[in-house]
């Protein structure tokens, strides 16, 4: 009889124990509704749709409150860009007291059907809103579908940087013609005659980034229903993997095939990988045959893409191929001017500025970052910007450039390219055939090093300066006239530089 007096009296314990776990369970699945409906009112409705109204509350175990997603990727993506603010919400909640979140995936697959489907729609066809784009507002509508437009907002394959636009852009002698091909094609509400594709090549950091993100800012701003899609090529190929994967081959065809404007950046990332060329190629044929535009960007022309098949390299060469050439001493001058124009009580004197421009050349990148660690410093130690601290806080990256490119490299790659000997380089011999790579050779030692005129002629076997002014003069003349001597010494530049 006892015993089933204890008995009886567990069962009554236990009963209550339930009730009053069935009552917290109650309080946090209503504290998680509170903090649901903030971040609604934090994000809006369309961020609020896709990633943070399929979070649901499961349950608590101890200290530990789980909240649930449907795919890994959703959850990655929550603790990536809202974990932080759904954490400081919830610690609001009186009833949260003492509990942590962790959100979970409760299905043990990672590969199944909707998750890949899943994942293909929010990397593929991520929603830019109206308002500047960043981490938190590249969002996918949940009911969107390949081929629709969503709020009339265009559909981009990649966030865009509100610093790269056609205002921000300085223009010089080295990139007059691509800007001026990129204005053209933006500004035009159809495609441009001869200008599709529009192919803007050049070295890393002279550039094309900056004006495909700036085609596709005057667009989305001056005639916001043409649907653009921007990415790059090796994301292209990666959601084309994707969708092959997750057997979503027809939405992903569909869904590029549609739109009206499609920009694809550093296409040589492509090279070697037939099954994405494959897709490329028709994708490219059906968008012209719409009379869609297309922009690609590239490291090099057309013709000397290497792994690309000869199909799309003769497309890609179809319109308008416009260089950016590497930066002049006066580009990178006004470079460094603008970007001060836009810093507020900041002193830079003008033989700093004309130090940098100078001696940082290999690529306007590397240029806005000396930039940017001569102010912070000046701006976090106090002292004021001279010509002695800015070598100081320069010192490695000064090095590196003066390291990079010496005068025996120029001289060994233009007499590898022009098929003579290095040791002609030095001689006194007056033949075209040596005479004109050695004043090549004197050119790109001027545009490429920091050496002095002397210091240089002494390295061409005791050369006097005006010797090496009358060759660099002869050059420039010389690529001015003929389009085939410009394409050689820009070749020579970029191998050298690379």
């Amino acid at each position: 009889m006892e015993g089933k007096e204890i008995t009886m009296e567990t069962g009554v314990d236990m009963a209550l124990a339930r009730a009053e776990l069935h009552t917290i369970d109650d309080l946090l699945a209503q504290a998680w509704g509170h903090v649901s409906a903030k971040l609604n009112t934090i994000y809006g409705d369309a961020i609020f749709r896709s990633w943070l109204k399929p979070i649901q509350y499961t349950g608590s175990n101890g200290a530990k409150i789980f909240l649930s997603v449907p795919t890994r990727f959703m959850r990655e993506w929550i603790n990536s860009h809202y974990i932080s603010q759904i954490t400081q919400l919830w610690q609001s909640e009186q009833a949260a007291e003492g509990y942590v979140l962790e959100i979970v995936v409760p299905t043990p697959s990672a590969n199944t059907a909707a998750e890949c489907r899943t994942e293909y729609k929010a990397e593929i066809a991520p929603q830019i809103t109206n308002d500047v784009p960043s981490a938190s507002n590249v969002i996918v509508p949940s009911s969107w579908q390949p081929g629709e437009t969503a709020d009339s907002d265009l559909q981009m394959g990649a966030s865009l940087d509100p610093r790269y636009t056609f205002e921000n852009f300085v223009v010089g002698k080295p990139n007059e013609l691509a800007h001026a091909a990129a204005r053209r094609v933006a500004e035009s509400a159809q495609v441009v005659p001869g200008c599709n594709p529009l192919f803007l090549y050049g070295g890393v950091g002279l550039g094309k980034t900056h004006l495909m993100h700036a085609i596709a800012w005057h667009i989305r701003r001056n005639n916001p229903t043409r649907r653009v899609l921007y990415l790059s090529a090796e994301k292209f190929m990666y959601q084309f993997i994707k969708a092959l994967r997750c057997k979503e081959a027809l939405a992903f065809k569909e869904h590029f095939r549609s739109v009206d404007v499609l920009m694809i950046d550093d296409v040589q990332f492509i090279s070697g990988k037939d099954s994405t060329q494959e897709e490329f190629f028709h994708t490219f044929n059906a968008l012209v045959d719409q009379n869609k535009q297309l922009i690609i960007s590239g490291d090099r022309s057309p013709s000397d893409l290497e792994g690309i098949e000869e199909r799309v390299r003769s497309r890609l060469g179809w319109g308008l191929v416009a260089d950016i050439h590497a930066t002049t001493y006066e580009l990178r001058l006004g470079i460094l001017q603008c970007k001060i124009d836009l810093m507020r009580d900041i002193q830079i004197p003008q033989k700093v500025v004309e130090f940098l421009a100078h001696k940082i050349t290999s690529n306007v990148r590397e240029l806005e970052g000396a930039l940017n660690r001569v102010v912070a410093h000046a701006t976090l130690v106090g002292r004021p910007i001279t010509l002695e601290t800015t070598q100081e806080v320069l010192h490695d990256l000064l090095r590196a450039n003066d390291r990079r490119i010496s005068i025996d490299d120029i001289q060994k790659q233009v007499a590898n390219h022009y098929n003579i000997k290095v040791s002609d380089m030095h001689s006194a011999r007056r033949s075209r055939s040596v005479a004109r790579p050695r004043q090549v050779a004197m050119f790109l030692s001027k545009r490429l090093t920091a050496k002095s005129l002397p210091e240089i002629g002494r390295k061409f076997g005791g050369k006097d300066h005006t010797t090496v002014m009358h060759a660099v003069k002869r050059v420039e003349e010389l690529m001015a006239a003929d389009q085939e001597m410009a394409n050689d010494v820009e070749l020579l530049e970029r191998i050298l530089q690379n």
